[in-house]
């Protein structure tokens, strides 16, 4: 029942989601979180950090892994199916009428509009994820320092997401030796 259960979840997310992953990620963390209780904020924040510096797309990442920690591999394969199943099937029959569809100056409209609202989807997933994080002086200061070298491109974005990841490390490690010192 829970692999249905599941699969149904995601394949409703994957089926009234549109802009791909990161567009998926506020249903994902509302079903998951919010109504199902799969997961904690915490939890899925180092799930979107992990699925982020992964191959392949977040939303499925994200999926596998959720479907992953309720059911295990069936699990994951019923999420990673559910989450998947409905681009499939709409890329296959929008395929079959491209043509048609590139030549309709209304589809061209609708699709710039879809854009849009994908745009504000991934910006309010990103404010919600950025309230749930601890914040501090380092925090603030990785945060800027990634988005400036995002805005002007110096360096790939695998590259921000393992030097903040190192960044991170080395920080708590900081930490530990300035509170072990001050222990003794």
């Amino acid at each position: 029942m829970m692999l249905l259960h599941l699969f149904w979840t995601f394949f409703k997310i994957g089926l009234f989601t549109f802009g791909g992953g990161y567009a998926m990620i506020p249903l994902i963390q509302r079903q998951a979180i919010d109504r199902f209780h799969w997961i904690d904020h915490e939890e899925f924040l180092d799930i979107i950090a992990i699925a982020e510096s992964t191959p392949g797309p977040i939303a499925i990442n994200t999926a596998t892994y959720i479907g992953y920690r309720q059911k295990g591999v069936l699990g994951a394969l019923m999420a990673t199916l559910g989450v998947v199943l409905p681009s499939v099937v709409i890329i296959c029959l929008i395929s079959l009428f491209l043509v048609q569809f590139k030549e309709n100056p209304y589809i061209d409209y609708a699709f710039k509009g879809i854009r849009v609202g994908v745009s504000i989807l991934v910006l309010n997933a990103g404010i919600k994820l950025f309230r749930k994080v601890k914040k501090n002086v380092f925090s603030y200061i990785l945060m800027a320092c990634g988005l400036g070298l995002m805005l002007f491109h110096v360096i790939p974005t695998i590259a921000i997401i393992l030097i903040g990841g190192v960044s991170g490390i080395i920080y708590v490690l900081i930490q530990n030796l300035i509170e072990a010192k001050n222990h003794v």
